[in-house]
C-alpha cells in the first residue's frame, strides 16, 4: 500500500510544472478574489462610482454642485454634452448621467423644484442604486439648503418690513450659520426636501431578464472554455498514443493537421453555445431571436476565440497533465475577472480595467449588448472584433508552440 503511495507521489513528482500549478492555483484564486471584493491593502472604501453630468443651464448654481460633486471621493465625473453621455451609458461605459436642464439655477434661487434628471442603466442595479444614495445625501442637501434659506430670508422680508436693512441682514446670517450647521450631518432636515428624478436609459422589455442573460451567457463562455481546452488536448493525447508520429509520416503538412483540429473545436463550440441558447429560450424563455444576426455573429466569434485559446494551452504544455493545470488556472482566473463568477461592476476600477485581457469579458459583454440593451449589429461587432482578434492572436502563438514544443517530440 504504501509502496503505491510512493510511486504515485513519484510520477507527481517528475513533472514539477504541472505540480506547481497545483499548488499555485488556490494562491492565485484566494489573491484574485481578495482583489476584487476589495481585501486588499486593508481598506474599506468603495471604488467611486463613474458617472456623466450634462450642464445645460450652464450658470453659477450648477456649475458650483457640478465642483462640489467632483471633490466627492465616492464620484467620478466626466461632463460630456447629454446626448452623446446618454449614448455612452446606453453602451455601457458609465453607469449614469445627471443632467441639469435649461433654468435649474433660476429654480433652485426661486425656491422652486429644480430642473434636474438622472438617466441611469439598468443593467447595473446596485451601482445605481447606491449613486441615488450619494446623490441623496450630498446633491440633495446642497439644493435643498439653498431653496429653503432663500425661502426663509424672503418670508423675513415679507413678514417684517419694517426692519432696518441692518437688522435683516443679521437674521439671514443667522439663518445661513443654523442652516450649515446641519450641511455635514446624517440629520441634515433638507436633504429629502426635493425629489431626483432618475430615469432607465431604455425601456427594459418585459422578456428581457438580467440575472437569466448573466447566468447563460457568464456560464456558457466558463463552461466552453474547459470544452475547447479539453478538445486542444487531444493533439498531446496522440502524441503519447504514438499515432501522431504515423500522422506526421503521411502525406499531410504539419500544420494541416493542427487546423483541422481547431476547425473540429470551432464547430463544436458553435454547437454547444447554440444548444446553450436555445435550451434557455425553451425552459427559460429567453427571447433569442431579438436580434438574430447578431447574435449568430457573436457565437461565432466566441466560438473562434474560445477555440483559438484550447489550443493555445494545448500548444504550451508538454503533457496532458499540464494542460489540466494550465487550463484550470487560467480559465478561473479569467471567468473571475470577466465577468462570469464575480459581475464586473461590484469590483475595484483596476480590476475592471483588467478585465478587458479575457475571453469572457467581451463575450459576456456581447450578449449583453443583444439581450439587454439591444444594440444594433453595429455596437455588437465592435464585441465581435475583439474576440475573433484575440481568436487569432492565439492561433499565431499556437502554429509556432506547435512546431517547437510538439512536433520537435513527437
Amino acid at each position: 500500500m504504501f509502496k503505491i503511495a510512493i510511486k504515485d507521489l513519484k510520477l507527481i513528482s517528475k513533472d514539477k510544472r504541472a505540480l506547481i500549478l497545483t499548488l499555485a492555483l488556490p494562491i492565485a484564486l484566494i489573491s484574485l478574489f481578495a482583489f476584487a471584493f476589495g481585501g486588499a491593502g486593508g481598506s474599506n472604501d468603495a471604488h467611486p462610482i463613474s458617472i456623466f453630468v450634462s450642464d445645460m443651464d450652464s450658470t453659477n448654481t450648477s456649475i458650483d454642485i457640478t465642483t462640489k460633486l467632483d471633490t466627492l471621493k465616492s464620484l467620478n465625473i466626466k461632463q460630456l454634452p447629454f446626448q452623446v453621455a446618454k449614448n455612452e451609458v446606453v453602451k455601457g461605459s458609465r453607469v449614469a448621467v445627471l443632467v441639469f436642464y435649461k433654468g435649474f439655477g433660476d429654480s433652485v434661487e426661486n425656491g422652486n423644484a429644480p430642473s434636474m434628471e438622472l438617466f441611469y442603466d439598468q443593467s447595473r442595479q446596485i451601482e445605481s442604486g447606491i449613486l441615488r444614495q450619494i446623490l441623496y445625501s450630498n446633491l440633495i442637501g446642497m439644493i435643498g439648503q439653498k431653496s429653503i434659506k432663500k425661502n426663509i430670508n424672503k418670508m423675513i422680508d415679507e413678514s417684517y418690513p419694517d426692519l432696518s436693512q441692518s437688522m435683516l441682514e443679521s437674521i439671514h446670517k443667522r439663518v445661513e450659520e443654523q442652516l450649515n450647521r446641519y450641511e455635514d450631518s446624517d440629520n441634515n432636515p433638507v436633504s429629502s426636501s426635493i425629489g431626483l428624478k432618475t430615469t432607465p436609459v431604455f425601456a427594459r422589455q418585459e422578456d428581457s431578464n438580467l440575472g437569466l442573460v448573466q447566468a447563460v451567457a457568464g456560464t456558457a463562455i466558463m463552461m466552453l472554455l474547459f470544452t475547447v481546452t479539453g478538445m486542444g488536448a487531444g493533439i498531446l493525447h496522440e502524441k503519447e498514443e504514438g499515432t501522431l508520429k504515423k500522422l506526421l509520416c503521411s502525406p499531410i503538412r504539419p500544420n494541416t493537421i493542427l487546423f483541422g483540429k481547431m476547425i473540429a473545436t470551432i464547430v463544436v463550440s458553435v454547437l454547444q453555445l447554440t444548444v446553450m441558447f436555445v435550451f434557455t429560450w425553451i425552459v427559460f424563455g429567453l427571447d433569442i431571436f431579438i436580434d438574430i444576426p447578431s447574435l449568430v455573429l457573436m457565437i461565432f466569434a466566441t466560438a473562434f476565440a474560445c477555440a483559438g485559446f484550447g489550443n493555445f494551452i494545448a500548444s504550451i504544455a508538454k503533457s496532458r497533465k499540464q494542460v489540466e493545470s494550465y487550463s484550470t488556472l487560467i480559465i478561473l482566473v479569467m471567468s473571475a475577472i470577466g465577468g462570469s463568477m464575480i459581475p464586473i461592476f461590484i469590483m475595484p476600477a483596476i480590476m475592471q480595467k483588467i478585465a478587458i485581457v479575457s475571453v469572457n469579458y467581451w463575450a459576456i459583454q456581447g450578449f449583453y449588448d443583444i439581450f439587454w440593451r439591444h444594440l444594433p449589429i453595429l455596437d455588437v461587432s465592435v464585441r465581435a472584433a475583439v474576440l475573433f482578434g484575440i481568436g487569432l492572436l492565439m492561433i499565431i502563438i499556437s502554429v509556432r508552440n506547435f512546431k517547437r514544443n510538439i512536433l520537435s517530440i513527437a
